[in-house]
């Protein structure tokens, strides 16, 4: 029996592998369509939470369209920046789907941050003006940038206003943001300065299961989207109620979360991506709707991107063949 291998990706490898932010929407989108059509498999995230707002979750997902099947082990914990580590950091196992044989590890935070992204942009896609130029970020860390570069794709976007309570690395993502993407960045000392006027705002804040929100009503506009990337660490509850149209990425999983202490002023009617994206719901109907996608993060995120960055590593002759 000839010997069985896995490749391990380190995340030096990942990112070598050269897969494009416009490939990866792409395959998100087609995930969230096979998902509302009730063609994919996915139990909730379960997980471990040893500190206080960390946790450590167990994620899989299998898409049958594209034969991926796997799991991510991923933590955050939000002291880690602190210690000069990631907040989020993981392994993804990948497998084959007619066998079950493990055919790569590789390292999750690049394919976290840049799926996160193109998540927020597929919703932003069916809920938000396709006119947006001005995205408002409130957390100017990974997950700011991301989202950003995943929204440039899909939109006009051409101003970008900044928060951090840590106003260094506001600035240090304003002048990455210009470099990267070109745009015009304007840091905000006030976070309400950062929503107010904003056709997409973004908070990608950590998550809190007891926080305190700061974003009020009266700052979230007619006819703007926002995608809270950090549950509702940011909102207040009379502002997610006053919304148009609420969505998520997968309704069981807010409702298991939900169970958890999270979501404590979420609205009762709450729409499913997936379904969205299907066509069986309509996304944006008005110019003047307030409209919002709180994504959790799927591991059918994961599943849609993995299968991109391994073939691209392959082809680039990148990661390290272990034996089995």
């Amino acid at each position: 029996m000839a010997e069985r291998k896995i490749l391990y990706l380190s995340r030096g490898d990942v990112e070598k592998a050269g897969v494009e932010m416009p490939d990866i929407l792409r395959a998100v989108e087609e995930m969230f369509r096979e998902k509302g059509m009730g063609r994919t498999e996915m139990p909730p995230k379960i997980g471990l939470h040893p500190r206080p707002d960390a946790f450590i979750h167990a994620m899989p997902a299998f898409i049958p369209a594209t034969g991926s099947a796997g799991m991510k082990w991923v933590s955050g914990f939000p002291e880690n920046p602190k210690r000069g580590l990631p907040y989020i950091s993981g392994l993804i196992v990948w497998n084959d789907a007619e066998t079950g044989v493990p055919l790569a590890v590789m390292d999750a935070t690049w394919i976290t941050a840049k799926r996160t992204g193109a998540a927020t942009a597929v919703a932003a896609k069916y809920l938000a003006r396709p006119d947006s130029e001005v995205v408002g970020v409130l957390g100017c860390g990974v997950q700011g940038l991301s989202n950003v570069e995943a929204l440039r794709c899909l939109f006009p976007v051409s101003r970008v206003k900044a928060f951090d309570i840590v106003s260094a690395a506001a600035e240090a993502y304003a002048a990455k943001v210009r470099s990267e993407f070109g745009l015009e960045v304007e840091v905000m000392s006030h976070p309400g300065a950062a929503v107010r006027g904003s056709d997409i705002v973004v908070t990608a804040g950590p998550l809190l299961k007891n926080p305190s929100p700061v974003i009020e009503d009266g700052w979230f506009g007619r006819g703007a989207f926002a995608s809270p990337v950090d549950y509702d660490s940011y909102w207040k509850g009379d502002v997610l109620r006053a919304v148009d149209k609420f969505a998520t990425d997968d309704v069981g999983q807010m409702m298991f979360t939900k169970t958890l202490g999270y979501f404590r002023d979420i609205p009762d009617r709450i729409l499913d991506l997936g379904d969205i994206v299907a066509g069986k719901i309509p996304g944006r109907e008005r110019e003047d709707e307030r409209t919002m996608s709180m994504n959790l993060g799927l591991a059918l995120d994961d599943m849609a991107v993995a299968p991109l960055v391994y073939r691209a590593a392959v082809a680039r002759g990148l990661g390290t063949s272990l034996p089995l």
